[in-house]
């Protein structure tokens, strides 16, 4: 046998060693993709403008779903969680009262335990001026609310959210690459 005759075996060869690795590094990174959004992280889109100024329609997110796991949500938070009268769909809102807190609206102020929340985060023409409350927040539970007061359906409407509700916290707009930012 020469020489020649040996070479289209070796390319073959090579080249099915080529795809197999290539084969076997795409499915690890799915194996890791997979892990990763099931148990660390999950990307999310803002569908509406309920967290505006502070998110827009359309923007992409990276949520934390570890970060839950460790601690409390705390108030202040962005968290994206299942809607209450319809599990299947999810919502962005944030976090004003965490169990055991009284939260009431006076004429669009928000009060947390009988003390004004500092919400600056609220554009002035989104903040609304109806009274709610008092709502004490019952255990395991949280109350929470778009940062557009005037257009936002949250906690003042379906009640508060069982913990185990809460996907996790929003961690990184992405999405438009302009307004990308850390939360």
């Amino acid at each position: 046998m020469t020489p020649e005759d040996q070479q289209p075996p070796q390319r073959l060869n090579r080249w099915l060693g080529e795809l197999t690795l290539w084969f076997k590094t795409l499915a690890s990174a799915g194996i890791y993709t997979t892990l990763i959004l099931t148990f660390v992280g999950q990307t999310a889109r803002v569908d509406g403008l309920s967290m505006a100024p502070t998110l827009a329609d359309q923007d992409r997110l990276v949520v934390n779903k570890l970060v839950y796991r460790l601690h409390a949500p705390q108030r202040g938070d962005i968290v994206m969680l299942y809607y209450p009268e319809d599990p299947d769909k999810t919502f962005v809102k944030r976090v004003i009262g965490e169990p055991g807190d009284e939260v009431r609206i006076v004429g669009g102020t928000v009060f947390v335990n009988d003390v004004a929340l500092l919400d600056s985060f609220v554009a002035p023409e989104f903040r609304g001026h109806d009274d709610f409350g008092p709502f004490t927040v019952p255990t395991a539970y949280y109350f929470v609310l778009g940062d557009h007061r005037n257009n936002s359906s949250d906690s003042r409407n379906w009640g508060p959210v069982p913990k185990k509700y809460i996907v996790g916290k929003v961690q990184l707009r992405w999405w438009p690459l302009p307004a990308a930012h850390l939360f």
